[in-house]
């Protein structure tokens, strides 16, 4: 078997798409399978809607899911450089080999005429592709025409033929030519189209195996004559089905839980994201939903894909990321907490705290919402108390204020008494209690709470508790 070699190559042209994360580490992972090599390449050539910023957040979000390339701009490699726009002269002397061949023309048609010969087409009942004006211009006339004029360069697709599209997921795919328009190659700018682009730089750095979208499989025919063209090899592409909502919608972009730096933003943690993207389209042998990513590579073959659009569950996910979570040494996930909340908060309070919310967080976005309360005085909303709630914490305020060793039992002690006493009810009175120390009608239990937030704290959030009423 030839050395695999695989590659992720994103467009700057915002933040990167967690679908695009999904894409690279099946290429990743495929590559490590087989001893391999990943690339990652930057297809900046859209000038237009190339982001400030993007490229970087690139590399961010792969490391943080611990997808390494081997070769890239930034560590470069054999076959550089991995940028597309430092590549352009490549494209050139490709299309004007093709010319040469007879296998593809130059076109002069002014955007003006190519929106007339539209809607001529559209008007007649016919798809809107490109008339072909141009395609039977006299070779010698057009190349001299090239030395004066605005031109782009267009692959002459061949008429009447049956193109055949191997695919792995799907089986072999058949296009029919006359339904193909004569894509165009080269831009009038010199900057090439995706089609032109990929096939150039995927031969060139020797890629064996892509994952691409399905919404690419229409470019299929395209990118397979341009190999036939050129008497190159294409790689194997393997063209995933779109990732879809619980609702069976595409996962659109507009939404923001699709950017990879929400993920990041919400305190998901990167082990538990690649465990559920690994899940999207494909099956543990043993049927496990938690395993790492060593073991996804173990295991994993692109051609064990499903066709069938894969559902990112949401619900799912913040039940694996808890599920990483309890896994988690309490010494890292305090610190992995610190971190999260740019060092807000005491790490030694965050250390006394973590055992008291880790079976109850989802990711580390939660933690503020069940622990907050120690950190800062929480405000008194009188709607939330029960009946005798005045009465309850000023009684609560004095007999915990005799208390002369602060510690849990001692307090579940001398409040079990008190309830016993004055006859109230167990559960009405900690839930009371629970509003005025934290604020809140769902927290960590309550007395293991009290002891951590000390007897001052704790007298003085019953004080001004039983003052709002």
């Amino acid at each position: 078997m030839t050395k695999v070699r695989t590659r992720f190559a994103p467009s700057p042209t915002g933040f990167l798409h967690v679908g695009g994360a999904y894409g690279a580490l099946l290429d990743f992972a495929f590559a490590r399978k087989h001893r391999g090599k990943f690339i990652l390449r930057i297809e900046d050539t859209d000038l237009q809607r190339s982001v400030k910023g993007a490229e970087e957040a690139i590399y961010q979000g792969l490391d943080w899911l611990g997808i390494k390339a081997d070769e890239s701009p930034k560590i470069g490699g054999p076959y550089k450089p991995y940028r597309q726009s430092e590549r352009l002269s490549l494209y050139k002397k490709y299309a004007l080999e093709l010319i040469e061949k007879g296998l593809a023309y130059y076109c002069f048609c002014s955007s003006e005429r190519l929106a007339e010969a539209r809607e001529e087409r559209e008007r007649k009942g016919l798809s809107p592709m490109y008339d072909k004006k141009c395609r039977d211009l006299d070779k010698k006339e057009a190349a001299a025409r090239a030395k004066q004029e605005k031109f782009v360069i267009r692959l002459k697709v061949p008429e009447d033929e049956k193109i055949i599209v191997p695919e792995p997921i799907r089986g072999e795919i058949v296009f029919d030519s006359n339904i193909i328009d004569d894509q165009i190659l080269l831009k009038s700018d010199g900057f090439p189209t995706y089609h032109l682009a990929v096939v150039v730089d995927d031969h060139l750095m020797k890629i064996t195996h892509a994952v691409r979208g399905e919404e690419w499989l229409s470019s299929a025919p395209k990118h397979y004559l341009l190999y036939r063209s050129f008497g190159w090899e294409p790689p194997i592409y393997f063209h995933t089905p779109a990732i879809r909502n619980p609702d069976r919608s595409k996962l659109s972009k507009r939404k923001g839980h699709t950017s990879l730096s929400w993920y990041q933003e919400q305190g998901y943690l990167p082990e538990a994201l690649v465990n559920f993207l690994c899940l999207l389209g494909w099956s543990h042998p043993e049927e496990k939903e938690v395993f790492n990513l060593g073991e996804f590579i173990k295991l994993f073959d692109l051609k064990d894909l499903s066709p069938a659009g894969p559902i990112f569950n949401l619900e799912k996910l913040d039940w694996l990321n808890g599920v990483y979570i309890r896994q988690t040494e309490n010494s890292k996930l305090k610190t992995q907490i610190d971190d999260f909340y740019e060092k807000k908060y005491s790490v030694d309070l965050i250390n006394q705290t973590i055992p008291l919310i880790k079976d109850r967080i989802k990711k580390l976005s939660d933690y503020q919402e069940l622990a907050g309360f120690f950190f800062e005085t929480p405000k008194i909303n009188k709607n939330l108390f029960e009946k005798n709630a005045k009465l309850q914490l000023q009684q609560a305020l004095e007999v915990l204020s005799g208390i002369g060793k602060w510690e849990k039992g001692e307090i579940e002690k001398v409040l079990n008494q008190l309830i016993k006493k004055r006859g109230w009810g167990t559960s009405q009175f900690f839930m009371n209690f629970r509003i005025a120390i934290t604020g809140s009608k769902i927290t960590p239990p309550i007395t293991d709470s009290v002891a951590i937030l000390g007897k001052e704290e704790t007298l003085k959030r019953l004080r001004n508790a039983a003052k709002a009423f």
